[in-house]
């Protein structure tokens, strides 16, 4: 019978021998070049004793060379790649899609809490730091603008209710106004009270002043020598600007500046910035 075919090399097997036939075949042309260097030499040497010490020569530094060939790039730190931390928000809001409602209601809530401390400090830095405040009531305080309105019927702004409180936190605050009649300023008064305006204790009925004549105003506020007074009259507002530090000027329309320390705003609350907008 015939015999079988002998099966044929694997590839790596191929490949490996290849490899070993070259580094033979170096070795022997390194110990060729060395016998035929030794012949040159005025004296004789051992040519099998100087094969045998070339080859093993040759064989050390191959695999010294092979050697450190193959531990070189093992011993090369590899740096790491630096990456940007994901923020807390954003791996929330992926690992967890339904918890995106509740990151947006403590942001809200935080901001919140922000706001109204930036409002505060937003009513200290207005006022300059002022501890003592007079302001009219008709017009700035009340809706109703002349004194015969509040004869019939008296309304507090309601926008502007927290901003007055927010004042009375920190100054000494006196409302004033004129009146045609004692009806009036208990009207004035009970208005104020059910508006919350003397719940906290900031501002206090004693501290509401009532006059006949305008120039009966006038004379509360110089007497009173406050850091800043708030008027919707023009006038009293001129007359004021040499005694008083700092006026606000209540005024629908922007009028001409009376003086350096006279501002203008078309109301209390827009002047600290639109308290009533939150």
């Amino acid at each position: 019978m015939a015999s079988a075919p002998a099966p044929a090399p694997a590839a790596g097997a191929g490949a490996g021998g290849g490899k070993d036939d070259e580094l033979a075949d170096l070795v022997r042309r390194l110990v060729d070049a060395v016998a035929r260097y030794a012949d040159r030499l005025p004296f004789d040497l051992d040519r099998q004793k100087l094969r045998s010490l070339t080859t093993l020569a040759a064989i050390s530094v191959t695999l010294l060379f092979a050697w450190k060939m193959l531990r070189a790039p093992q011993e090369q730190p590899r740096r790491p790649r630096r990456r940007a931390a994901p923020s807390s928000s954003n791996t929330s809001s992926r690992s967890r899609p339904g918890a995106l409602t509740t990151t947006d209601a403590c942001s809200s809530a935080d901001s919140r809490a922000h706001e109204a401390l930036t409002l505060e400090q937003l009513v200290r830095h207005k006022l300059s730091e002022g501890r003592r405040v007079t302001c009219r009531l008709l017009g700035v305080i009340l809706e109703e603008t002349t004194p015969e309105e509040i004869q019939n019927h008296v309304s507090v702004r309601t926008s502007v209710v927290e901003v007055l409180l927010g004042i009375a936190k920190f100054c000494d605050v006196y409302l004033m106004e004129r009146v045609l009649d004692d009806e009036s300023e208990e009207k004035v008064l009970s208005a104020l009270s059910e508006a919350g305006l003397f719940a906290s204790g900031a501002l206090i009925k004693e501290k509401v002043l009532f006059c006949s004549t305008e120039n009966g105003r006038t004379s509360f506020v110089r007497q009173l020598e406050p850091d800043w007074h708030i008027d919707t009259s023009p006038e009293i507002v001129h007359q004021l600007a040499r005694f008083i530090k700092y006026q606000l000027h209540i005024s629908p329309q922007r009028p001409e500046r009376i003086a350096s320390n006279v501002f203008s705003s078309p109301s209390l609350e827009q002047y600290f910035g639109g308290l009533d907008q939150r």
